[in-house]
């Protein structure tokens, strides 16, 4: 079978991790550097090329599409679904799961729970946002923000009404959430493979700190999900189209709460934490949805 990784880098953790696995599994496995691919859109003989060469003998593509190449990389994705190459995430699920504000949207239509949240752009009625949520303290999240980037805690609501009008000075869209004091600084990474949960992992923030992004000190420990937790987590991802996602969760009193869903996930901290070989179980996966298709 033959399977490429669309990455723009061949030796990241996950795309290595991915590529020892479709190998050791017989495949023929290809890195492909997204942004280095041009189209030929037409609708006799659509065609992607890669270095002059046209990758037309493609099974299969997993996606690793980087957040600050969305546009061009899910274009590409787009190019490969009219040729009729199976895409383990879909262009539009990858689109759907950048777009916070649109993919909470999503996710409450369908009925999952998440933490209260308000949206604002220019808006002067800055009391009005902050009553959405509740009270203080609140999280203020900016739309284009990863990995813990762009996200305040605001303590106190003179703090929320300073930040706001901060980020409305800069012309920035903001998400407000309410704040889950019983989750002490602490969320749940779920890695979903098609209708299972492979692996999941608790993420602790460093002291001082409301952020549990290991990428801003904090840590992992194992974590077993309840039958709830798994059940969100799985539902969460199939709400986008995506077939392989990373949940992010909380703990609250009213049950397990939706915080994102990431379309390309890193397997480095989870499989470390997990022991699982999640890399394998993409594999296998991708294999068996292209059987069942055939």
């Amino acid at each position: 079978m033959n399977i490429l990784i669309l990455s723009r880098n061949k030796n990241l953790y996950s795309t290595k991790r991915l590529y020892e696995a479709g190998d050791a599994r017989g495949h023929q496995i290809r890195v492909v550097d997204y942004l280095r691919c041009y189209m030929n859109i037409t609708s006799k003989k659509p065609a992607v090329y890669y270095g002059g060469e046209s990758l037309d003998k493609v099974d299969a593509i997993i996606p690793r599409i980087g957040a600050p190449h969305t546009f061009y990389g899910t274009a590409v994705v787009r190019q490969f679904e009219t040729m009729n190459t199976y895409c383990i995430n879909p262009s539009d699920a990858i689109s759907r799961s950048r777009d916070k504000l649109r993919s909470l949207q999503i996710l409450a239509m369908e009925g999952i729970q998440m933490p209260v949240t308000g949206y604002a752009s220019h808006t002067k009625d800055i009391e009005g946002v902050i009553e959405t949520v509740g009270s203080t303290p609140l999280v203020m999240k900016l739309l284009q923000g990863t990995q813990g980037q762009g996200i305040v805690l605001a303590e106190t609501r003179k703090a929320a009404e300073s930040v706001m009008s901060a980020f409305r000075q800069l012309d920035a869209d903001i998400l407000v959430q309410e704040f889950i004091k019983e989750s002490s600084g602490t969320d749940i990474r779920a890695f979903v493979v098609g209708n299972k949960v492979v692996a999941s992992m608790r993420r602790v923030a460093p002291e001082g700190e409301f952020r549990s992004n290991v990428h801003r000190g904090g840590r992992t420990e194992q974590s077993d999900l309840t039958d709830e937790e798994i059940n969100t987590a799985v539902k969460a991802a199939h709400c986008l189209g995506l077939s392989v996602a990373g949940v992010d969760l909380m703990r609250s009193k009213r049950g397990p709460l939706v915080l994102e869903v990431n379309s390309s996930p890193g397997l480095q901290g989870i499989e470390g934490c997990s022991g699982v070989d999640i890399a394998d179980e993409i594999i296998s996966f991708t294999a068996k949805s292209i059987f069942k298709e055939g």
